[in-house]
């Protein structure tokens, strides 16, 4: 073996690997996808490294040589360690793992899928804790630096190497409290919806938005009596007050039956917004990870609530 050590290439390897398997050139070229003839040529090199003709012929077969019959199992060991080693086994029992997971994600995403996530999680991986940490974390290089495993939300600021892939679309909705005002229409006009008291939404103390740059096409202004750094605090003064607030539609549902919120159609012509899963590529092959990114694809699928049929705005 020492002169393979010297002379052949892990290429060779998985080549002699097929031959002593095969004991044919042609069903080992089939294996391999190579040519009949190039094979053939892999086999003039290995038998030139290993000073053995390897497959000898016998009538119309081809047999292996006393030195091949040696080598076999310890060749198949060595293909096999490197293809271990190089294309890692997914996770075939979640119940060994053994880890943390740090996620950031928003609250307007973590209302829908948390709960279905953190059971998924639990039931199949008891060993399993995820680390949930603020949106603060969001726009950061935590996912480059290793503090971050995952970020779930609207990605639109990701380093050039991050990994991002989209898991759905959604729209934002109005919410307000049952007795609101705006709660009884069947239709909420662009001027009805302008006139009234709002509460915003931003970490950065942010006033306007999409919201008021589309109002302002129409001639409209609102009023933002609060802004907010958290969805949940939003929503919980909505349900306090008469000012209006936002709710994506995927968690309406919930904040309805919940909170006791009314949601309504927003009257603008408002961009849907795609939520993704962003990751760095050095846990694009971890079999653990990749287990993660298959439970939170479900838990998104099943988060997904079927909403009744939009009415119409004016």
């Amino acid at each position: 073996m020492d002169g393979i050590g010297r002379q052949l290439d892990l290429n060779l390897l998985v080549a002699l690997d097929a031959l002593l398997e095969e004991e044919s050139v042609t069903t080992a070229a089939a294996r391999l996808h190579v040519s009949a003839p190039a094979m053939s040529r892999t086999l003039g090199r290995i038998r030139a490294a290993l000073g053995d003709p390897v497959l000898v012929r016998a009538g119309r077969h081809l047999v292996p040589t006393p030195r091949a019959v040696e080598l076999r199992p310890r060749v198949r060991a060595l293909v096999r360690q490197a293809h271990a080693l190089l294309v890692p086994e997914p996770v075939t029992d979640p119940a060994l793992l053994a880890r943390e997971f740090t996620v950031q994600a928003g609250e307007a995403v973590l209302v829908g899928l948390a709960p279905r996530l953190v059971a998924a999680v639990a039931g199949q991986a008891p060993g399993v804790t995820l680390r949930f940490m603020p949106e603060a974390w969001e726009g950061t290089p935590a996912l480059r630096e290793g503090r971050l495993d995952l970020e779930i939300g609207v990605i639109g600021h990701a380093d050039p190497e991050t990994r991002v892939e989209a898991l759905g679309r959604t729209r934002v909705l109005g919410a307000v409290r049952a007795g609101h005002p705006l709660a009884a229409r069947t239709a909420v006009s662009a001027r009805a919806f302008a006139a009234a008291d709002h509460i915003g939404v931003s970490r950065q103390g942010r006033v306007r938005g999409p919201i008021d740059e589309r109002l302002a096409e129409l001639g409209l202004r609102r009023r933002v009596v609060a802004v907010v750094p958290g969805w949940c605090a939003a929503l919980l003064l909505c349900r306090e007050s008469d000012l209006v607030g936002l709710v994506p539609a995927d968690s309406a549902a919930y904040h309805r039956e919940v909170l006791g919120l009314r949601t309504f159609e927003i009257p603008l012509e408002l961009p849907p917004l795609t939520v993704g899963m962003a990751w760095h590529p050095r846990n694009d092959a971890d079999p653990e990870h990749l287990w993660l990114r298959d439970r939170v694809r479900e838990a998104w699928t099943g988060s997904q609530i079927r909403l009744p049929p939009s009415r119409p705005v004016g």
